[in-house]
């Protein structure tokens, strides 16, 4: 027991070590193997927890009166109420792996902030920052690698760029804290580490960390320029002066920040990808507009069930009710990129104020520090506070990152509080008997939590590796994996449908026939697991609508698929255009004048004008209808269908090819030029485009 004792702090340590943890060998190599292990490390330590408290080690068991060290304890039991109510719980407790943020992510991480709290001392606390220090600077020099090697925005060992900003934002206060700590040689190598870490947030062109440190900065020159120091901290004269320069410097930054205000149309196009994001930012930025567009609308979920939201890992679900192809780009989300509208639609509004009372317990721990003269400390925790609460305004959180604010946020009110000394709790010899089996089953449910789904993530990435060099190998990775009942269960059907979506167009006989199958069985059990996951429909219709040459489809479950894939996200365009598409393929098996083609066209019409009764600024379904028209000789009507899709056109890749396919096809070579201008510049790759394009203009050229 001696050993244990003394290998906890390290196990509760260890966490630190998550950042730089990546393995190529499963799908997302950057999440996945962080989460499996920080699972697994979870397990471990409370084991290892119950041993020491049944062997009679002594903990602060003191800190537990303090009201904001429950505030963790009851957001976890409400996260556990609203998920029981909620959608899931299956998959509220689960998550996925690209996310691996439900609630068993989030007992951990509680469970990791307790036993901090309750056996963390000042020699804790400084390996704590000194090794988050040595962890951070060693990614962002990673980083800083990877823009010098590639340029552009950086994920680093992240593999996001929000993500690494995200979690250097609290790293780089952790190595101040470490700074604060050390002396010499040391310090200012603490010191370069911070600035390095600054650097790669800055090349990461993260918006809302960026911000995140302008306000901090502003709130440090603010502090610094109007607090009157104790004349025992500083003589007078020195406070004076250091106020001085701290009021120089503030009105410095908000001049230098009224500047970029007043000059930002110029600098948006700045060669330098982090002014140029900071500088777009307004309402009519596309990334802005959608997500303003989707905070607007989360709050309007959020009011339908105020109390306990929809339960954890179900903010996909909202978002595809209210998602609306005019207003957001991207396709498919699984937060608000906002954590606080997050934890209000999962959790209800009391999880909202839990969360803020968790951010605000840092300034509880900063006024204890104050008021015992440890002012840097103090102004560091604040710092940290605020720029995690204004990062995470604008992202989300990642176990790297959730991980380190808990175990700050467990030191920083452990070292803050009035000193007592550990006590050991006053237990039978009954408590050794059956400490050992129910440290045993912990460790046992390492292989449910980490290990099985590290198998079922392997084989996934394998399944990909394999797709179209051996559809067998293939198709018996994607069974082995989806057949272990892991939590990945459903994102195994996600990954089968894009795998599939691979294959379609290069395979056929045989091979295309095995792929079919090895894509429909995980879709298929998902279907039947998830009735309110819009993804699984969607991906089910079209996997079913692309069976192969002779395969006999279920009608019943096509039918079922189109019917939910439509219901929980109306607006979204892919299953209104294979329906479509189905009944134009059924009428071409008729005769071009037969009256079953017309009457199979004419239903291919009334789907995509009901499609676009929910979308009539939509650019694409126009040009759609345009062509079916076209093809049912209805010139002047596709005309008109023509002319409003382009009216209402914003640049878009795939509208721009629906458009040059009917523009070439009416032989409009003035418009089809326009459009495949478009396609040439959203894709440069698009080499059959160039070629359409310099053809046009060679005969315009000509023709003149």
């Amino acid at each position: 027991m001696r050993y244990l004792e003394r290998a906890f702090p390290w196990i509760l340590l260890s966490p630190v070590i998550l950042p730089v943890v990546i393995w190529g060998g499963v799908i997302y190599p950057y999440l996945v193997p962080k989460t499996l292990l920080f699972y697994a490390i979870s397990l471990v330590a409370v084991a290892a927890f119950l041993l020491l408290v049944a062997y009679g080690r002594a903990f602060f068991w003191a800190r537990l009166a303090r009201w904001e060290s429950w505030v963790p304890a009851v957001l976890l039991a409400l996260a556990y109420v609203a998920s029981a109510f909620g959608l899931g719980f299956y998959q509220s407790f689960w998550s996925l792996f690209v996310r691996g943020d439900g609630l068993l992510m989030l007992t951990g991480a509680v469970a990791s902030f307790y036993l901090i709290l309750l056996s963390a001392d000042v020699a804790f606390m400084r390996r704590l920052s000194h090794a988050v220090a040595i962890v951070g600077s060693f990614v962002a020099v990673y980083g800083i690698g990877e823009w010098l090697m590639g340029g552009g925005r950086i994920g680093g060992l992240l593999g996001n760029a929000a993500f690494f900003a995200g979690y250097l934002g609290l790293a780089f206060f952790a190595t101040l804290l470490s700074a604060h700590e050390l002396s010499g040689g040391w310090r200012k190598a603490a010191y370069a580490g911070a600035t390095l870490q600054v650097v790669a947030i800055l090349l990461s062109a993260t918006r809302g960390t960026i911000l995140a440190l302008g306000v901090a900065l502003v709130a440090w020159l603010g502090w610094l320029a109007f607090r009157r120091p104790a004349p025992a901290e500083v003589p007078a004269g020195e406070g004076r002066k250091g106020r001085r320069i701290a009021q120089i410097a503030l009105t410095s930054v908000v001049i230098l920040g009224g500047l970029f205000v007043a000059f930002r149309g110029e600098l948006a196009h700045a060669p330098f990808e982090p002014v140029a994001r900071i500088a777009s930012i307004s309402a009519q930025d596309t990334d802005v507009a959608s997500r303003l567009f989707i905070w607007k609308n989360m709050i309007g979920q959020i009011e339908r069930a105020p109390l306990l939201g929809v339960g954890a890992e179900h903010i996909d679900y909202l978002f595809n009710k209210f998602y609306d192809p005019t207003q957001i780009v991207e396709q498919w989300f699984d937060r608000s990129h906002n954590a606080f509208l997050d934890y209000a639609a999962q959790y209800g509004i009391g999880g909202l104020l839990l969360y803020i009372a968790l951010i605000a317990s840092f300034f509880v721990a900063a006024r204890r520090l104050s008021k015992r003269g440890e002012g840097t400390g103090a102004l560091l925790l604040s710092l940290l506070a605020i720029t995690y609460a204004v990062q995470n305004f604008f992202v989300f959180d990642t176990i790297s990152s959730f991980w380190l604010l808990l175990a700050l946020l467990a030191v920083a009110l452990a070292t803050s509080g009035p000193g007592t000394a550990p006590e050991p709790l006053a237990l039978g010899s009954w408590s050794r008997v059956a400490a050992w089996p129910a440290a045993l089953v912990l460790v046992l449910l390492v292989i449910p939590c980490s290990i099985e789904p590290a198998r079922a993530a392997y084989d996934l990435a394998h399944a990909y590796a394999y797709q179209l060099t051996d559809v067998p190998q293939e198709a018996a990775y994607l069974s082995s994996g989806f057949a272990l009942g892991t939590y990945g269960n459903l994102e195994y059907g996600y990954e089968a449908y894009s795998i599939y979506t691979n294959q379609v167009t290069t395979l056929s006989g045989q091979a295309l026939a095995e792929a079919y199958q090895a894509a429909l069985v995980p879709l298929a059990a998902d279907f039947e697991r998830y009735p309110y996951d819009a993804r699984t429909a969607l991906y089910l219709v079209h996997v079913l609508s692309l069976a192969p040459p002779g395969t006999s489809v279920d009608q019943n479950l096509l039918s079922s698929a189109f019917e939910r894939a439509i219901s929980l996200s109306p607006k979204r365009s892919q299953p209104w255009y294979i329906l479509a598409n189905l009944s134009i393929a059924q009428a071409n098996a008729y005769p071009a004048q037969s009256p079953e083609r017309a009457t199979g066209y004419a239903a291919a019409e009334d789907i995509l004008r009901r499609y676009l009764a929910l979308v009539p600024t939509l650019s694409e379904p126009h040009f759609v209808l345009a062509q079916l028209l076209y093809a049912s000789g209805d010139q002047g009507g596709a005309a008109t269908e023509a002319a409003k899709g382009k009216a209402d056109y914003t640049s878009d890749l795939e509208t721009a090819r629906r458009a040059v396919v009917y523009y070439e096809d009416v032989m409009d070579l003035s418009d089809a030029e326009y459009f495949l201008a478009e396609v040439v510049r959203l894709d440069p790759s698009d080499t059959a485009a160039a070629s359409d394009l310099a053809k046009i203009r060679a005969y315009e050229q000509s023709a003149r």
